[in-house]
Parts: structure tokens; sequence; C-alpha cells
């Protein structure tokens, strides 16, 4: 029997990238250029909308930065923050489960065991936080007991601090897996040669599991990105609706039926993330690598 053509065998993945991901965006694009109205969505074409997102940003007073360019500053602080702590954290879980654990029935038991708790709700997992860090939590009360503290700290809740590590607690995993990939694939053989030339464990890492692991650090990356930036739940939640966030910004636009601004507001977010994607990708081919 004859093979299909190869369009005709991509045509159905096509047709359903086509209505889940190309007609939303366009969508969404479009609504971004409608007039503003109280009560109705009216179709038309008005720069209003990206007007008003960046009104005092170019001309502001008494020098002080407009309000969207500090949301997103304040964004792009929590982005940078929890990308690092998970690279971190995931590239050593990745690399202690990859190398240190001899078999794959105990890699597999531990690989497992570490994503049980993504089996739970996000929601479920950030308010698990809340008694520990509060100001009467686990946290406070045992170093009062102790007599390390006189006075509960404040920032351990609803703060920057507490934000970051609900992101951390929540995107660890998705940093860790796509790293563990790539360190799978690596040809034991290459770090027996490495070995053998004298190189030390540090040296080894550095220039041979690393500059492996590039795919898997840039998908992992992309991963933790995209969710940090679009995120409101994690911030409002840990926040106690006291932080700024662009994700945060597009709910209470969305919830004030202010349908076109929020459009707005989410296409320049997703410029944004294009942009912190194609910078990445300028240091790994993610084509070439895959």
């Amino acid at each position: 029997m004859k093979a299909l053509p190869s369009w005709l065998q991509a045509t159905p993945m096509g047709v359903v990238f086509l209505v889940f991901f190309v007609m939303p965006l366009l969508l969404v694009a479009a609504v971004s250029f409608w007039p503003q109205n109280e009560y109705t969505l009216e179709p038309g074409f008005t720069l209003a909308n990206y007007t008003a997102l960046f009104d005092g940003c170019f001309n502001p007073p008494d020098g002080e930065l407009c309000t969207t360019v500090k949301t997103y500053l304040s964004t792009l602080k929590f982005c940078a923050l929890v990308w690092a702590i998970t690279l971190v954290l995931g590239f050593t879980l990745a690399y202690f489960v990859a190398f240190h654990v001899p078999s794959v029935a105990a890699q597999t038991v531990l690989f497992t065991v570490m994503t049980i708790p993504f089996w739970t709700s996000n929601v479920i997992r950030m308010i698990s936080w809340i008694p520990l860090l509060g100001r009467h939590g686990w946290v406070n009360t045992t170093l009062m007991d102790l007599g390390l503290i006189n006075q509960p700290i404040e920032w351990l809740l609803y703060s920057d601090f507490s934000v970051v590590l609900a992101f951390v607690h929540l995107n660890t995993t998705f940093m860790m897996v796509p790293i563990f990939n790539s360190m799978m694939k690596i040809d034991r053989a290459l770090i027996e040669a490495a070995d053998d030339c004298g190189a030390s464990a540090w040296q080894t890492l550095w220039h041979v599991i690393v500059p492996l692991c590039r795919t898997g650090i840039l998908i992992g990356s992309i991963f933790v990105i995209t969710l940090v930036m679009g995120d409101f739940v994690t911030v409002g939640v840990m926040g106690g609706q006291q932080i700024a966030s662009v994700g945060k910004t597009i709910q209470v636009q969305t919830s004030y039926l202010q349908f076109p601004l929020a459009a707005a507001n989410a296409v320049v977010l997703l410029g944004v993330v294009l942009l912190i994607i194609a910078a990445l990708n300028r240091l790994v081919d993610l084509r070439k690598e895959l």
C-alpha cells in the first residue's frame, strides 16, 4: 500500500495547531485594536489601548518610570531570580540522579518521588506554604521557641521572598526534566575519556557535561520563563494581592471587562517573551540540537 504524502500526514496536526494556537493569538491581537467600551465588545481599529498602556512612559514626570515599565521590571525580576535558582537546583538534582545513582530502577524511583508533589494542584501546593511562613506559622514559632528571634519575621509571607519561593517550588521540575533527559543521552565514554586525560570533576562538569546539556537547559529555561512571565495566581496568593506583575495586571483588567486593554497588554507580554526566547536561542540553535 502506497504511503500518504508527507503534507497529508501532517494535515491533522496542522489543523489542530491552526485552530488551538494560531487563531486564538490572532483573535487576541485583533481585540487589542478594538475600541474600549464599558458594556460591549465592538469591532473596530484604534491604537488607544496601546497608547493607554504606555501612557507616561516616554515622557515620565519627575523622571519616574511609568506603571507599565515598573510592572514589567517587577515581572522580569521574578523571572530572572526564579530562572537562576531553578537552573541550579534542577541541574544539581538531574546530575545526582543521572550520574550518582547506579541502577536504572533506583533512578526511576527517585525521579518518580521528585515528581509526586506535581501531581497535585498548584494552588494547593501554594496554600501549603501559608501555615509554614505566616506570622504565627511553624517557621516563626520554631525560631521564637529556640530563642533565635524575638518577634515574628514579617517578610516570610506576602512578600517578594514568598513569591520567589513558591515559583521555585512550582517550576523546578520543568527545569530538571529536560536537563535530566539531556544528561541520560551523554555517552559515558566521554566522561571516562576526560578522566583519563586528567580532568578534574569540575573540569569534566564544565567542559563536557554542561555543553552537552545545552539543549535541556534551553528547553527548561523556556518552560520556566514562559510560566513565570504569564503567571498571576502565584503572585496573587503568595504576594497577598500586593505585588504587581504583568499576568496579575491582565487578570485584573479582564475582571473589570477591559478586554481590549487586557489584549493589548497580552500582545506586549507575548512580544517580550518571544524576545527573551529568541535571545536564548541565539546561544543554542535548538533546531540543530534536536
